[in-house]
């Protein structure tokens, strides 16, 4: 009845697996018939504290009490006080708050642009790199060289251009004094969670300095404690002007924030905006997600958790020929499949665990920050079981 409701009256924009969730705890979550499943997703990285938190759910009830909105016009200070936990901890300068991961990534490309015209009229073209998601809306799709998502939406926004992943020679190539910003990911999830080189993001970063392009970081999906540490680009020993990040940051609720060094903090009001942009109750949340990870050894538990998960299929790969290849950092990693991963994923829900496809060939595992060795050693487990039927 439910799903025959949801054909009328939902736009079909997803191709949804036959489950109807219900309700979660921890790392599991239920189904409207009461069947459990182990949450290898966790809402494609966004419950990154799993369900009903105990602290999460006090903050949250303590501010619905008190107010849920008011608007921008106003200072709160669950979003000052958010924003000064991720000045503290992440070392850049400001912040501006918005609601998702495509708004965020929107907010830096408008921030690349005034940032490029206040040099020269000219200044206005954008790089990012082949096989990067960036967002959906028009100019973060345009940011996402991938033609399977702009083909129906042509023509796309003016003044993009488009370089190899990973390809230093494309890049400089490509780069000119009309270059504004150049936009990546440290790991490109969307695609199959590629890793970049360090060698190759450290040039990136030189050309962007020699062309004072500003240099964006995508941390949508790599961010808020995802890798193990608070933001990926950290590990690679570059410095962005940019960061974009979301998912995560809400533990469920919508926030999406973009970061700046003193070199992109270029807005004035009127520039930008957003009505719901750092609300109450998603900087609430965010509070608790950062005070978890920075202070309270979250970001420590998922550099231990991550390792011994990909040790986990590491093993798997060595006795199953359908694991192919085994890569990604902290608790963003990737299994490539010699088999359809659709096929495999609606097998694992049979059997109670949740994943996340990417591409044709790959699932990803992005469970809840908070997972512990027993829940990686049930969905390896599992998805053994699963595979075996292909062998």
């Amino acid at each position: 009845m439910l799903k025959d409701l949801e054909s009328q009256h939902v736009m079909h924009t997803y191709n949804r697996f036959d489950v109807v969730l219900d309700r979660g705890e921890g790392c599991y979550i239920y189904d409207n018939y009461g069947k459990k499943y182990l949450d290898m997703g966790s809402g494609i990285a966004v419950n990154s504290l799993g369900y009903s938190h105990p602290k999460l759910m006090k903050s949250l009830e303590g501010q619905l009490h008190k107010l849920m909105h008011t608007s921008n016009l106003y200072y709160t200070k669950p979003q000052i006080e958010t924003a000064a936990l991720l000045a503290k901890y992440s070392g850049f300068k400001k912040v501006f708050f918005c609601n998702s991961g495509t708004e965020a990534n929107e907010a830096a490309i408008k921030i690349a642009r005034k940032h490029g015209v206040s040099q020269s009229p000219t200044k206005t073209q954008m790089i990012s790199m082949t096989g990067g998601f960036h967002g959906r809306t028009y100019g973060a799709l345009t940011a996402t060289a991938q033609e399977k998502y702009q083909a129906p939406f042509k023509p796309m926004v003016p003044g993009f251009n488009y370089v190899e992943y990973n390809n230093i020679q494309q890049l400089k190539q490509v780069i000119t004094h009309d270059t504004c910003g150049v936009i990546l990911e440290v790991i490109q999830g969307e695609s199959g969670i590629h890793v970049a080189d360090k060698c190759y993001l450290k040039e990136v970063m030189k050309l962007c300095h020699d062309y004072n392009a500003l240099l964006i970081i995508d941390e949508v999906q790599t961010g808020v404690g995802r890798t193990g540490s608070l933001f990926a680009y950290s590990q690679f020993d570059i410095e962005p002007d940019v960061i974009t990040t979301a998912k995560g940051l809400g533990a469920g609720l919508p926030i999406g924030a973009v970061l700046v060094k003193e070199k992109a903090d270029i807005l004035v009001p009127g520039d930008h905006g957003t009505t719901f942009g750092g609300n109450l109750m998603a900087t609430t949340a965010a509070q608790v997600v950062i005070g978890e990870l920075c202070e309270n050894n979250l970001l420590q538990h998922v550099q231990e958790i991550g390792n011994y998960l990909k040790e986990k299929l590491e093993c798997l790969k060595k006795r199953k020929n359908e694991v192919v290849d085994v890569r990604g950092m902290g608790l963003m990693i990737g299994i490539e499949l010699s088999i359809p991963a659709r096929h495999v994923i609606n097998q694992c829900i049979e059997e109670g665990l949740l994943v996340i496809g990417a591409g044709e060939n790959v699932i990803r595992f992005l469970p809840p920050l908070i997972i512990e060795k027993q829940h990686v050693d049930e969905a390896v487990t599992l998805l053994e079981k699963v595979i075996e039927q292909y062998s």
